[in-house]
């Protein structure tokens, strides 16, 4: 193409105008395996940005389980799980996961996807249609969003955690077919859904209620099933998505539902049917991060985790920026201004530690700012270093 295309001309005038909100994004190189210690573009830095929350991703148990999946399945599935790609590993996988929900789900059956994107997409595009209605929480994750527009349903989106105004919008429903959708953690915020709630709700009016627990499942909860482990949660109405690439430490989603639900998801789930099967040797890595999760070392992380977010909020004191009510390993400070934020994420760098720097579309406008996400592998040494830093900066 003519470097010169009107085309061509069009996008790059597009950049700069991100470039003049401060809004383009950038990529990092990481040059070491997920930890708080990494190296990054040839640089030692302290992480506070990842979603291992459990410490999981570099677990020599895990690392050794992958390799011990690719010898016994090879490299890739080959196929879709509806042709040839589905294989005992990702079977095995599914009945572990179906088992932790026998408590919240009635009949419960899992479903394993590549990624909680295509989770979501499927979950929304196969359960409505346009004669359903679809009320989605204002805070919720772009997965959701697109699958929610993806769907062809009568769309509503309710304030956030605002159940009164969600409960007059199920009243004044007469759709044949309605969905309640919310994350459980919100990643942006790190509040937790008022989930008992949200589901006598939809008890109440006769819906669906689909929960996006990426931030909850192996954090919370007594043995890390997640959220509705945590609130002891039980209804045939549950929609259960969680992801594998986060607590879990390797990668991939499921769903969990009754097994009516996973089946319709098998049958009419695009994202499902129309992708080649993740690699066999992921799902068998995954029966060890179960295995961890769900044993006396996921219950010791969990614990360490809770410790090292009171010893956080305790050490920080900001004084112009805003420190988010926070009880989960999502930490958010709030600064406001685009520029501010990268210049703060910028002086944080400086000094060794790198924290995300996050901005509009995915938060608000003028909500710009640094999240601070806290892992059991960080030690109570680094949380006093990455506190006492922001408050010098913020000083």
């Amino acid at each position: 193409m003519n470097p010169d295309s009107p085309l061509l001309q069009q996008l790059q005038q597009q950049l700069a105008r991100l470039d003049t909100q401060q809004l383009r994004r950038t990529r990092r190189t990481t040059e070491s395996p997920c930890a708080p210690q990494l190296q990054v573009d040839g640089k030692a830095l302290l992480a506070f940005c990842s979603n291992d929350y459990l410490g999981l991703a570099s677990h020599p148990r895990i690392v050794e389980s992958i390799r011990e999946g690719a010898l016994m399945y090879g490299a890739g599935s080959g196929a879709s799980h509806l042709i040839s790609g589905h294989s005992r590993a990702h079977a095995l996988l599914e009945e572990r996961l179906a088992g932790l929900f026998d408590a919240n789900l009635v009949d419960a059956r899992a479903l394993y996807f590549s990624t909680g994107y295509m989770a979501n997409l499927a979950v929304l595009t196969a359960m409505a249609d346009k004669d359903t209605a679809i009320f989605s929480e204002a805070l919720n994750h772009a997965s959701l969003i697109d699958g929610v527009k993806l769907s062809r349903a009568q769309v509503t989106i309710y304030p956030h955690q605002d159940l009164h105004q969600l409960e007059a919008m199920l009243t004044a429903s007469q759709a044949a077919k309605k969905l309640v959708v919310t994350d459980s953690v919100f990643s942006m915020d790190g509040e937790i859904a008022p989930l008992p709630a949200l589901l006598a709700l939809c008890e109440r009016y006769g819906a669906w209620l689909v929960v996006d627990d990426a931030h909850g499942f192996g954090v919370l909860g007594e043995q890390g099933h997640g959220v509705l482990e945590h609130f002891a949660l039980r209804s045939p109405n549950l929609i259960y998505m969680g992801t594998l690439g986060k607590a879990a430490g390797v990668s991939g989603a499921f769903v969990a539902a009754h097994a009516s639900v996973i089946e319709w998801l098998v049958q009419r789930g695009r994202t499902y049917i129309y992708t080649t099967a993740a690699a066999p040797a992921l799902a068998h890595a995954l029966l060890t991060s179960i295995d961890i999760i769900t044993g006396c070392e996921g219950a010791a992380l969990r614990l360490h985790l809770r410790q090292l977010i009171m010893q956080w909020r305790a050490a920080i004191h900001t004084r112009h920026w805003k420190l988010l009510p926070s009880t989960t390993a999502i930490q958010p400070i709030v600064i406001g201004g685009n520029q501010a934020t990268l210049d703060a994420a910028a002086a944080l760098r400086e000094q060794g530690m790198w924290v995300a720097a996050i901005r509009p579309p995915t938060v608000p406008a003028d909500t710009a700012r640094l999240r601070i996400t806290l892992s059991a592998a960080h030690t109570g040494e680094q949380i006093v270093q990455i506190a006492a830093t922001i408050n010098q900066l913020d000083s």
